[in-house]
């Protein structure tokens, strides 16, 4: 008799790892990595972003591995057990119910922006993007912007896509799913990077990462650095904890975070190799920003030979690793939602993405009728932004960062130490005493200065 599907575990460490990476690659990695560097003077941001990730982002990995697997359910169960066995408060719990809202609303506007790259699928293989000026692909994203019926419709398809795997369970629906998707998803890059290499500029691709400039390296470059590292990787929220909760025994978490952080490190550089060639050669701007990929790339991919295979390559890349993504973000509430309100895996997968749905209608409209509405518009901060960048801000500079400072603070201050020796299978020496002081002190301080800054308390304070 099988076990429910909120019970199941991974088949093995390759499924672990391939969904760890499908949480870690997603947008963040494949889109704004690139244009993050481009805008922040390429190499000199590459240095502090690789030590985040070493200093910052794997220490609090390897701590949502040890909650996870230690509590065996979701992020709220799993930090209860753990607080509970190691004679804390359970209220502690509601960390992991911060991280669960949280990815709630961050999944409820990642889901549009997913819908726009299966949009441009169809566009890219109907040669849209042929002999079109600037204007003119900027003009059609202009258009799909301004169209909600559009917009939500392609919304409507994404979340449907990631209910339908989450639904189906760990290993029947999430573990099929990530071990296609993402070897898929390196396939596509390594051909990307393959055709970039030999049309298109890798010369001046290499020099734009390779040759550092530390004048470019500012406190502003540094803290958007550590920002990426975060927020692009995904820990803080407790999605890490809820798979790792289905994790077998003989899975060495320091190993699989370790592998999973240079897995979305290297196909963020695959990212990059496949994109700034193309951008170099078509006489194209880097530093373009957000609109890199939807609004950029398409000139390149209107001019060169076979555009319309590689472009439309290229958006179901994007696809495929926001999906991947997504499936962790809606995994993390479906969790909950099993372990506390007792509901079928269906019921909640589908629930849940519905409501998700619902409110990411809110983002499509912010784009087109709502463009005007400021439903914050009494508070100074939140004057000029819609209702996508409430939800935007709140997530990214507030939500987020207070997850993983109380992420940090938990398991460096918190967890038992003999849970921690037990589940890293290390002992009280020099690696517990720097993995203690990485978690309980520098991650909380670190993201402490990002939270401040990313609010102005610290240009105010500097003002005075």
């Amino acid at each position: 008799m099988s076990l429910p599907a909120e019970k199941q575990a991974w088949s093995g460490r390759f499924a672990f790892l391939m969904a760890t990476v499908g949480s870690a690659v997603g947008l963040g990695s494949i889109w704004k990595f690139p244009y993050m560097v481009g805008a922040n003077g390429g190499s000199a941001f590459l240095f502090a972003y690789l030590a985040a990730l070493v200093i910052l982002i794997l220490p609090l990995m390897i701590g949502e591995f040890v909650i996870g697997r230690r509590g065996g359910m979701g992020a709220v169960g799993s930090i209860a057990k753990v607080a509970r066995e190691s004679g804390a408060s359970g209220l502690w719990s509601g960390v992991g119910a911060w991280g669960v809202l949280t990815g709630f609303l961050i999944l409820s506007f990642y889901s549009v922006i997913g819908g726009w790259t299966v949009a441009y699928i169809p566009q890219a293989l109907s040669n849209a993007f042929q002999d079109q000026s600037p204007q003119d692909i900027g003009a059609q994203f202009s258009r799909m912007l301004a169209d909600p019926v559009g917009l939500t419709f392609h919304h409507a398809i994404f979340m449907a896509l990631t209910a339908v795997v989450v639904a189906r369970g760990v290993s029947e629906g999430i573990e099929r799913a990530v071990t296609v998707l993402m070897p898929l998803m390196f396939a596509i890059l390594i051909g990307l990077v393959f055709y970039a290499f030999a049309t298109a500029d890798m010369g001046r691709a290499f020099e734009f990462f390779f040759q550092p400039d530390f004048t470019k390296l500012t406190p502003e470059v540094v803290l958007s650095a550590i920002g990426l590292g975060f927020f692009s990787i995904g820990t803080g929220i407790g999605a890490m904890i809820t798979y790792a909760a289905y994790a077998p025994r003989d899975i060495n978490l320091g190993v699989a975070a370790i592998l999973t952080i240079a897995a979305d490190t290297f196909a963020s550089f695959l990212a990059a190799f496949a994109i700034f060639p193309l951008v170099f050669a078509y006489g194209l701007n880097p530093g373009e920003g957000a609109g890199l990929m939807f609004t950029t790339l398409p000139i390149a991919f209107g001019q060169m030979p076979g555009g319309a295979v590689v472009g439309a390559a290229f958006f179901l890349l994007l696809v495929v690793s926001a999906l991947a993504s997504a499936i962790s973000l809606l995994e993390l509430v479906v969790a909950w939602a099993t372990d506390t309100l007792k509901v079928s895996r269906p019921a909640a997968a589908y629930a849940s993405a519905f409501v998700c749905w619902v409110i990411g209608i809110g983002t499509v409209l912010s784009f087109n009728h709502w463009s005007t509405w400021y439903p914050l518009d009494v508070l100074p901060t939140f004057s000029n932004k819609s209702f996508f960048d409430v939800i935007d801000y709140l997530t990214s500079n507030i939500m987020l960062p207070l997850g993983g400072i109380f992420l940090g603070l938990f398991v460096g201050w918190v967890m038992s130490k003999k849970t921690i020796f037990e589940e890293l299978g290390i002992q009280d020496g020099p690696t517990w005493q720097l993995f203690r002081f990485l978690l309980g002190v520098v991650c909380p301080l670190a993201i402490f200065i990002l939270f401040v800054v990313n609010l102005g308390f610290v240009k105010l304070a500097i003002g005075d």
